[in-house]
């Protein structure tokens, strides 16, 4: 029988330090890629002549892609899933440039290719204290109305310890984009990643997606390490009017594109009953938020108005935020 082909599609943005330490760690693992597709997502920081110079732009098992602006992760992982998928690879693992792959993590992975009905397979995510990131895996509480997946955001289940220690390999409903090996079968059936989300949600959105084309199984010995771990769980937290005031003035862009995210993904994903009575409990909630505990109260309400406006209407200009950060009330 062929070996299954497998190509790593790592997004990158002004981390080259980060990015050096992943692309080791791949290069040095007990199974190689077949190829490293890298997207550059128009870097600032001189990346591609430091890459030039420490002679990666020179290994033939890397393609280097440069885009010649910021896409985000969204958008950098559309172009690096679209030339895998076009260039023929039966499997196509995904990271950012701050993941590190353990040396024998894409081989474990491997061992799982021909398990039936299956459309990703998903590493664990653990970070600087080898503690398991569960905002990275998890399960959705869902429903199944005509085919659609039915979910509520809210009600994300992590995965617990226990399961990891009595599991192998683990049916799960979600896996960020950390370390996901996703099949050129599924690629198929659903496309690629939604490139206008830009950043938050992005992976959450082409979860669901998965979901419908096969099952994701979380491999627990097959291990990925996240150096600058974020929390996928923002997301949750916007709907739970948790993050406003938690958030410094500098960063409300990020609380723009997951709440316009979020407010898409249930609009287009979870029925319309819960959607509508859900939107209204959480904007009032982080309204009330906003108006206790916040500084510059009428920016950050124009962010949540604009934020659930664009994210209703599917209105998706990644500049947006910048323009309302200077824009003068």
């Amino acid at each position: 029988m062929v070996e299954a082909t497998i190509a790593v599609v790592v997004v990158t943005y002004n981390r080259k330090k980060l990015l050096i330490e992943c692309l080791d760690a791949i290069l040095t693992g007990t199974r190689l890629p077949d190829k490293i597709i890298l997207v550059d997502n128009g870097s600032t920081d001189d990346t591609p002549d430091f890459l030039k110079a420490e002679g990666y732009l020179a290994n033939q098992l890397i393609d280097y892609i440069r885009l010649p602006e910021n896409t985000g992760g969204a958008g950098g992982f559309y172009q690096g899933v679209k030339y895998g998928y076009e260039a023929g690879y039966d499997w196509l693992w995904l990271m950012d440039d701050d993941a590190e792959p353990e040396i024998d993590a894409l081989e474990k992975l491997s061992h799982y290719l021909d398990e039936p009905d299956v459309s990703a397979l998903a590493n664990l995510k653990i970070d600087l204290e080898g503690e398991i990131l569960h905002p990275h895996l998890g399960f959705f509480d869902r429903q199944t109305h005509q085919n659609d997946f039915d979910f509520d955001i809210e009600i994300h289940r992590k995965i617990e310890d226990d399961l990891v220690k009595n599991h192998r390999a683990l049916e799960i409903a979600f896996s960020s984009f950390v370390g996901i090996l996703v099949s050129k079968r599924a690629i198929e059936k659903i496309g690629f990643p939604n490139k206008e989300f830009f950043i938050r949600g992005d992976d959450l959105e082409y979860c669901l997606r998965l979901n419908n084309a096969g099952r994701i199984l979380l491999i627990t010995d097959s291990v990925i390490l996240h150096k600058e771990a974020g929390d996928p769980g923002a997301i949750v937290k916007q709907f739970l009017g948790k993050i406003s005031y938690r958030t410094k003035y500098n960063r409300i862009w990020l609380t723009y594109f997951e709440t316009r995210n979020a407010i898409w993904l249930r609009k287009n994903y979870a029925s319309k009953t819960r959607f509508y009575l859900r939107t209204i409990k959480y904007y009032c909630r982080s309204l009330i938020a906003i108006l206790l505990f916040d500084d510059r109260k009428f920016k950050r309400l124009q962010f949540l108005t604009e934020a659930y406006q664009d994210g209703f209407k599917g209105y998706f200009d990644n500049n947006k935020p910048k323009i309302l950060y200077e824009k003068k009330l």
